[in-house]
């Protein structure tokens, strides 16, 4: 039984953002927000290293793994490979409108064939006992018939799926770059609220141009959850702002707290082999707006200290922003409430 409750507060799957470590420092900020991999095709996970693309830590979840792919069979042992690694759902990109992705023919030009979309659901959510999801866009290149995407949704609908995270915008596959896909075809949130009113049973996540706390809580008047993407890797703290307001019992560690858990934490990934590097990235937007933040990202992003690797220095990044010592979190206090 699906609890439209859990798709509350989503991490959109972001390509080179959304790995372990930015996924780690994200549960810091949204105890109960539900976290999203980078796509991963379905190639990467028969032929490359399986450990590397699906290792997690427990604390992520709720996680869910994205996958990437237009064939039934190799989509199946990838969700079967995703359950036994311990992925909480399974979430298929119909969205992405890369020309690599495109090469391979899935992602948004997949919503040009709903029926394959179909076999390739029902192939995944038979060999997983989570829920399968799927990840669209509201149409392709310039169309903006209605009718298009309540087919598309349909003929998923029919098959079984009953959750869809809506990108409220069209994905041109010509003439436009990934980015510009992100800002240049017209947000039609109504289009999503008509999907919404059109299958009643179903949840709907929407995603696309939620910039600020203000503002996905206002969707969430006609939505059963949100889905925030850039504004989490820019201003990552609006993910704890919109906690606040959803679940106001649960506690939040401050900005030191998180300091010191992503110190200890890169303690431990570095001693695994991983480089400082790439650890910090996410923390970068950590401050954003605060005196001090050109400081904060600049020592982060300083390549002689992080050739280092030297979890420290995000300790001394804090001392240059705050120039006080700081404050050691409390035994618990990163837990979420029950």
């Amino acid at each position: 039984m699906l609890n439209a409750s859990d798709w509350r507060l989503c991490v959109a799957p972001m390509i080179d953002v959304t790995d372990r470590h930015c996924r780690y420092f994200h549960r810091l900020l949204a105890p109960r927000a539900r976290l999203y991999t980078e796509m991963i095709t379905t190639g990467a996970l028969l032929h490359g290293n399986v450990d590397r693309h699906l290792d997690f830590d427990a604390a992520e979840h709720p996680v869910a793994l994205q996958l990437g792919g237009s064939e039934p069979d190799a989509l199946a042992h990838a969700a079967r490979l995703g359950r036994q690694w311990g992925y909480d759902e399974i979430n298929l990109n119909c969205g992405c409108p890369s020309e690599r992705v495109q090469r391979g023919a899935f992602g948004a030009c997949l919503m040009a064939e709903p029926l394959l979309v179909a076999d390739c659901f029902k192939a995944m959510q038979d060999a997983v006992d989570v829920p399968v999801t799927i990840k669209h866009r509201l149409g392709l290149d310039y169309d903006d018939s209605y009718n298009f995407v309540r087919d598309f949704v349909g003929t998923i609908h029919q098959a079984g799926c009953r959750v869809f995270i809506v990108h409220a915008r069209n994905a041109v596959l010509k003439g436009l770059s990934p980015k510009d896909n992100r800002e240049i075809p017209p947000l039609r949130y109504h289009t999503a609220r008509q999907l919404k009113s059109d299958f009643p049973d179903c949840v709907f996540v929407v995603n696309g141009g939620l910039a600020d706390a203000a503002q996905s809580v206002q969707a969430l008047d006609d939505f059963d959850g949100v889905m925030l993407g850039r504004a989490a890797w820019h201003t990552p703290r609006v993910l704890s702002e919109v906690s606040m307001q959803l679940w106001p019992s649960v506690r939040l560690p401050t900005d030191a707290q998180v300091v010191d858990e992503m110190v200890r934490y890169a303690a431990r990934e570095i001693a695994r082999g991983v480089p400082l590097r790439i650890i910090v990235r996410p923390l970068l937007g950590l401050v954003n707006g605060q005196s001090g933040a050109r400081r904060w990202r600049r020592m982060l992003s300083d390549p002689a200290r992080l050739s280092a690797n030297d979890p420290t220095l995000i300790f001394e990044a804090w001392r240059a922003l705050q120039g006080a010592p700081l404050e050691r979190a409390p035994a618990g206090a990163l837990s979420a409430a029950p």
